[in-house]
């Protein structure tokens, strides 16, 4: 894998191919520990693994910023080929984002949000913000550094920098026009669904308990349903639900609550929608640039695609209620399993406190602070013992609610500790793409919405696969979503399906 003075062009880019596989095979051994740390691995393991994890990204990081890399990247000349010049184009940019970085300083980083991840885990349990406080510090100014240095290399802010790393060509510039005018129009929408929702039969719990064995089984049947390969991924349990793993081997996992049947199964269509991306990109191009997904609004969008605008809508959950009836002894003559009340279940609008648990229409509230906060602590406006405070204002100020203690506020989430600083603003860049994609899809096949009344899901993917999938990082993300879609991503498909399915 040595780069020759006299190579060729073509020698050069096969040259960078091999060494791009080889770092790819790395990440796979990663996305595998931290898979086990966040499901199987026991607590007095946590700072070996953190050693482990550590050595492995550093590993890697050295790889990517090798004495002769820069000039293997000048020189190298790719075939006559769209997705292999394309690689070449991500082969640099990644060059660029990690050659920006010191390896010490990468090696810190990842030690500090292991720590903090692991600290995180007992604060959040306790609501101990306090506890937290130091291991968050740390991570924080470690990120501070990153982003600085690699705005300083990359000619950007140091947020933009950060948000280049889940979101490749996304700027702040970009995201607040968009987000200004969801704070404009979410009070009102919020209202008016409230509204309307008055005027409809309250929907009827449904009395638990409910067998987390039977959840798991109607989940695991769900998710070959919808196209989940079981024989390249598997379902677990975690603290938070997430996707991850590695090429063929994508790992998902959900929570279980005994007094609830329908939270963890919209956890798992939802990082269903994950997996399939990921088990869905080109088989061509595995452990190559080009070959990873193209950024996290795209990724958001399969998933907020799977659990809101599908697995949410009445079609679906015709299919799914005599299967949730079925799972947990419910009968038809109970209104409370009718077709009816279920959807009225899924779509209820009711401002709450945990993000992962909102329903559609509020969950951009959650998202503006949490991007308020985080712009606002990288570019030190705001200091981290007061997040707290001002996270809990701005809440107050978008839903109303007063947050009694923080593992129901700024604690709830495992962005911050584990290191994911500019990765919230993808949720909803991710739900508006999601709303345009499925208005295309349904345009392209009209037929679709009644086939997965029927439990056929096979249209959907069908339409995905090629548009979404396969592209890989083929190309930018706006240029995908126009491909797909005949338009460049906008609000108007999000803004119009949340009145149409809240507001009458």
């Amino acid at each position: 894998m040595n780069f020759q003075p006299g190579s060729t062009g073509l020698q050069a880019y096969e040259t960078l191919r091999r060494r791009f596989a080889r770092m790819g095979q790395i990440r796979n051994a990663l996305g595998i520990l931290g898979w086990d740390k966040d499901t199987m691995m026991p607590t007095g393991a946590s700072d070996s693994r953190a050693e482990s994890i550590a050595t492995l990204a550093v590993l890697s990081h050295e790889l990517m910023t090798a004495p002769d890399m820069a000039e293997m990247l000048a020189r190298a000349q790719p075939p006559e080929d769209t997705m292999a010049r394309a690689n070449l184009h991500e082969m640099r940019r990644q060059h660029a984002h990690a050659a920006a970085v010191p390896a010490d300083l990468v090696e810190a980083a990842s030690r500090a949000a292991s720590r903090c991840e692991m600290a995180w885990r007992t604060a959040r349990q306790n609501s101990d913000f306090a506890g937290l406080l130091p291991e968050l510090e740390t991570v924080l100014s470690l990120t501070r550094e990153i982003a600085a240095a690699k705005a300083e290399a990359l000619g950007l802010s140091p947020y933009d920098a950060l948000l280049d790393q889940y979101d490749p060509g996304t700027r702040q510039a970009d995201i607040d026009p968009v987000f200004a005018e969801l704070s404009r129009e979410l009070p009102d929408l919020i209202a008016t669904a409230l509204e309307h929702q008055k005027s409809l039969p309250a929907p009827l719990p449904l009395v638990g308990p409910f067998a987390i064995a039977a959840q798991e089984t109607l989940g695991r049947e769900t998710m070959r349903a919808i196209g989940f390969d079981m024989r390249r991924g598997r379902l677990d349990v975690s603290l938070h639900p997430f996707c991850g793993g590695a090429e063929d081997d994508v790992r998902i996992t959900t929570r279980y609550e005994t007094d609830d049947c329908i939270n963890a199964l919209m956890g798992i269509v939802h990082e269903t929608g994950h997996a399939l991306y990921e088990q869905g990109l080109p088989e061509a191009w595995r452990a190559q640039p080009v070959g990873e997904a193209r950024g996290m609004s795209l990724h958001e969008s399969q998933s907020l695609l799977m659990e809101m605008q599908i697995c949410r809508s009445r079609p679906f959950m015709e299919w799914m209620a005599p299967r949730l009836r079925a799972a947990f002894g419910g009968t038809a003559g109970d209104p409370a399993w009718s077709v009816d009340n279920l959807h009225r279940l899924v779509t209820r609008v009711r401002p709450g406190f945990i993000r992962v648990d909102a329903d559609e229409i509020t969950y951009p509230a959650h998202i503006l602070v949490r991007y308020e906060m985080e712009t606002a602590l990288i570019a030190g406006r705001m200091k981290l013992r007061d997040l707290p405070e001002a996270f809990n204002a701005r809440i107050h100020d978008l839903l109303g609610l007063n947050v009694p203690e923080d593992r129901l506020g700024c604690l709830q989430d495992i962005h911050w500790p584990s290191g994911s600083w500019g990765y919230f603003p993808t949720y909803t860049l991710g739900a508006i793409i999601a709303a345009q994609l499925r208005e295309a899809a349904e345009r392209d096949t009209p037929h679709m919405m009644a086939a997965i009344a029927e439990g056929d899901f096979a249209p959907l993917l069908g339409w995905l696969r090629p548009r979404i999938h396969a592209r890989g990082s083929g190309a930018s993300t706006p240029e995908i979503v126009r491909d797909a879609t005949g338009a460049a991503p906008g609000t108007g498909p999000y803004l119009r399906h949340l009145r149409q399915r809240y507001c009458g």
